[in-house]
């Protein structure tokens, strides 16, 4: 199994990356550089608006470690990687089932199902962990909904019905969202999900959460040789990775969702580390993001037992581990895609 490396994660937003020999020099205003080895990392995610040297950026893909530009507020940009991996054949199928309705269908299909079964495994340790915290009868309700949703998944015949599956199953899922926030909720009570911009201080951290997972697994589609851009679900649109979007629905709730939910209900955050701009937005502060940040590193060195494999591994290669599965079942050498269901 590949070995998990360092992500340097830049927040502050007027900092500028250069290189320096095998350094990252990370130059921030009023404030002394700091020195960066590259040889311990596999990404660079950089919220900064000066951006990077010409000469860092190729020194960094000719090592394959990706570099990914986000704005202050945690909207993608772009990612810089290097060559392709893998060989031609495996990308060469990749767009075949791509091309076809029904075979994207069936990985499609398995990657909801994964989604909504994490979803409801989200809501029953809820249950199970504060029972006389929550409206035990709502949850179970939902979560009893999201049971029946798997089983609709196997009735879809087209991606669209697949979708509508999802659709009202997220809905049903975030619409009891607000019961597991059990601390602060007068400044982090939750509605419904928004984005673009995001109106309440969780939607921002839901957002920024998804941000991380979808260029973690971009990264990691990459790594085995899979076109990030090009997938099953999320059809084709210039600028997205609609496959790392695909594989992060089995992720979402057990990765970022809970994050979340722990970051509010630790007290680990608090109502001053977000900013209300003009447009209605919510935005995080620097070191809101910090704290963000310093969690999600620290959660991604936590270990488990991966479903499948039956190896224990760092969460943070479980996004690799599911590209490399999906990668064996498209070159034929696995009958199925096994997608990631965690309890």
């Amino acid at each position: 199994m590949k070995k998990l490396l360092n992500t340097l994660y830049v927040t502050t937003a007027e900092s500028y990356l250069g290189l320096d020999g095998e350094t990252i020099v990370v130059k921030r205003p009023e404030q002394p550089d700091l020195r960066i080895p590259l040889h311990n990392l596999e990404s660079v995610v950089t919220f900064g608006r000066p951006g990077a040297s010409p000469s860092l950026m190729g020194a960094l893909a000719k090592r394959n470690i990706s570099l990914c530009f986000l704005t202050p507020n945690g909207r993608f940009l772009a990612r810089v990687i290097g060559e392709s991996r893998g060989n031609v054949l495996l990308r060469k199928e990749q767009y075949r089932v791509s091309d076809n309705e029904a075979l994207s269908l069936t990985i499609a299909g398995s990657i909801i199902s994964a989604k909504l079964y994490n979803s409801k495994w989200v809501l029953e340790r809820t249950i199970r962990d504060y029972k006389l915290r929550v409206d035990t009868e709502r949850m179970k309700k939902e979560s009893s909904f999201l049971s029946g949703s798997i089983k609709s998944v196997e009735k879809c015949r087209t991606l669209d019905e697949l979708r509508g599956v999802e659709g009202e199953g997220a809905s049903r899922y975030f619409s009891v969202f607000d019961q597991m926030i059990l601390q602060q909720k007068k400044n982090f009570s939750f509605k419904g999900r928004n984005r673009r911009p995001p109106l309440d201080n969780v939607n921002a951290m839901l957002s920024f959460g998804y941000t991380l997972l979808a260029n973690d697994v971009a990264s990691a589609l990459e790594a085995v040789g899979l076109d990030a851009y090009v997938g099953f679900l999320h059809r084709d649109r210039p600028g997205r990775a609609s496959l790392s979007l695909d594989i992060m629905e089995e992720l979402r709730g057990w990765v970022v969702d809970r994050l979340v939910l722990t970051l509010i209900n630790q007290k680990m955050v608090n109502q001053k580390g977000f900013l209300k701009e003009e447009s209605g937005g919510v935005i995080m502060t620097d070191e809101t993001k910090r704290i963000f940040l310093q969690a999600w590193q620290e959660h991604k060195k936590e270990m488990i037992m991966h479903p499948f494999l039956k190896e224990k591994i760092e969460w943070g290669l479980v996004p690799y581990a599911q590209a490399m599965l999906l990668a064996r079942f498209l070159r034929g050498d696995l009958d199925a895609y096994p997608v990631f269901f965690w309890k």
